[in-house]
């Protein structure tokens, strides 16, 4: 019994969670009216990714002075163009013109051929086919480097974020967290809608996320926090859909609301509703129990019992608000020095620290990489993110009603792999063939979001629970590394179309093939101890759990 005693908060949540099965219900009305309020802000949490359609590339060529021409408002394409740009496979050439002959102009009207030679020189001006874009507004044009900038600050942000809303959420609450990056991603979204210039736009688009992406963890906190174990996947599921909702809502924004700087209000003026939250919300029980804000914890579960209409036992609640102090002090010791070592002296953890972080970064990497490209499948970029997007909620369904079914491997391990082999498939794929390239790229997508909603779990039951949230947070973080570089794949597309999707493929199969070399941990418990996170997958493993 000493032995089960040990960790404290381990056990402190084991409590909690004895007292949702047995007593207040572990998903009743508490829990439902909680998921639907964080319904709001996990879709918000969508809207960051506005730079896919205010930043987006829009077809451009060079201005020809020659002809005429001295705005970017100009016809895009006059009858006389062939005479003055050189004519590509894809349509007429981006950064290049034929050289004047100089002394000699034509009209907006007449522009023969023979005022240019049959040499090239790169543009001096540009003209551009739409002007619902920071591209047209900043005259990015042939900087695709620069314009997929912003793409890449929006990643990094995510990633800064995670250190500072840890730091407001373990020390302040988690509420106070969510109202804080829910403020921020409206007051910074709201401040680059007036960007004057695009390294303003660039600066408020990384201190939006730096400061404001903490919206979906913090949200996803109050949903999964207070759910039973026997509900927990599934609303898990139903976090990271509500994400993809987010996405459709957004592509439907962009559809409707074109001008970038008007969609960037429509989207963000609503998020300031959310600063309510702090009076609706109740904060979480397992924050105010680690922090030892015995009352407050009362007062939650007493409203969690009413509005469940279950009871509470005193009992329930002497164990709850009165957990043993020395063994927190213990469990706090044992943790931080002796990570480090502890991987050095296991090579079963040494593996998994070096295999867990490519899991990370290939998903992130195909997951927002296919988002980002969808937008260049065809014409109707609107559509094609849309659908791209909402295809995920199947996909994070799917893994939910498979895991417990077939095991974490198979179910990643197929996931992944289906993902590569249709990212392959499909940079082969002629482009008259619409339908089918939709068609498999779509299947692409909902093979990656199957993994995303695996990944979380299959690695929080590698790691044991001393080291767990440590593990888990350095592979997520390793693995924004993928979502850094996926803004990045278009701009690739110039030198051979199909290079993102292979790139897709390659890193999908490498990370299929590492899954294999893990556990399964389905029918065990979660590891206590280094030793039950060793035994995995050995016999005993699954006899002692049961």
């Amino acid at each position: 019994m000493g032995e089960s005693r040990k960790g404290s908060v381990f056990e402190k949540q084991i409590d909690l969670d004895d007292v949702l099965v047995n007593e207040l219900g572990q998903f009743g009305r508490f829990q439902l009216m909680t998921i639907f309020l964080v319904a709001v802000p996990l879709i918000m949490s969508a809207f960051m990714s506005e730079f896919i359609f205010s930043a987006a590339a829009i077809p451009h060529r060079c201005q020809v002075p020659e002809c005429g021409e001295y705005s970017q408002r100009s016809y895009f394409e006059p009858e006389w163009l062939p005479n003055a740009i050189p004519h590509t496979d894809s349509g007429f050439e981006s950064c290049e013109r034929f050289a004047p002959v100089g002394g000699v102009n034509g009209t907006l009207d007449y522009c023969p051929a023979n005022i240019f030679h049959t040499n090239t020189i790169p543009c001096e001006g540009f003209v551009y086919a739409r002007d619902n874009s920071v591209v047209y507004d900043f005259d990015l044009g042939c900087r695709e480097w620069l314009r997929a900038l912003a793409g890449t600050l929006n990643s990094v942000g995510t990633l800064l974020v995670l250190p500072i809303t840890g730091y407001i959420s373990d020390r302040f609450g988690r509420r106070i967290a969510l109202v804080i990056n829910v403020f921020n991603l409206a007051l910074f979204g709201l401040i680059r809608a007036f960007s004057v210039n695009y390294p303003m736009y660039l600066a408020f688009q990384i201190l939006q996320t730096t400061l404001g992406a903490g919206t979906f963890s913090s949200a996803y906190i109050f949903a999964a926090e207070f759910v039973g174990p026997k509900y927990r996947v599934v609303t898990s599921a139903t976090c990271t859909s509500m994400f993809a909702v987010g996405q459709v809502v957004l592509g439907s924004v962009a559809w409707l609301i074109q001008p970038w700087r008007y969609l960037i209000m429509a989207l963000h003026i609503p998020c300031f509703l959310i600063i309510s939250y702090y009076w609706v919300l109740s904060e979480s029980v397992r924050w105010l129990l680690s922090k030892r804000k015995f009352d407050d914890a009362r007062q939650v579960l007493e409203r969690v019992a009413r509005i469940n209409k279950k009871e509470i036992s005193e009992k329930s609640l002497n164990a709850l608000l009165n957990p043993p102090q020395p063994l927190i002090t213990e469990s706090t010791e044992d943790q931080g020095p002796g990570l480090i070592k502890s991987i050095i002296k296991s090579p079963v953890l040494l593996r998994r620290v070096c295999t867990t972080p490519i899991w990370w970064i290939t998903t992130t990497f195909v997951y927002y990489g296919l988002s980002i490209n969808s937008t260049s499948l065809s014409d109707t970029m609107y559509l094609n993110y849309i659908l791209t997007c909402g295809i995920e909620v199947p996909g994070f369904y799917t893994a939910v009603l498979v895991l417990d079914r077939v095991g974490r491997k198979p179910t990643l391990c197929v996931g992944f792999i289906f993902s590569a082999i249709c990212n392959i498939a499909f940079a082969f794929i002629p482009d008259d063939y619409t339908v089918v390239r939709l068609v498999i790229f779509l299947a692409g997508k909902f093979g990656i979001s199957m993994v995303f909603t695996s990944l979380y779990l299959f690695t929080s039951e590698l790691y044991p629970t001393q080291y767990r949230h440590s593990l888990l947070a350095f592979s997520s973080m390793i693995g924004r590394i993928g979502s850094i570089t996926a803004p990045l794949t278009p701009v690739l597309m110039q030198y051979w179309a199909g290079i993102p999707s292979m790139m897709f493929g390659a890193m999908g199969f490498l990370s299929g093939i590492l899954v294999l070399t893990q556990p399964e941990t389905l029918g065990t418990k979660m590891p206590d101890t280094l030793a039950e996170a060793e035994a995995l997958g050995r016999p005993e493993s699954r006899a002692q759990k049961e």
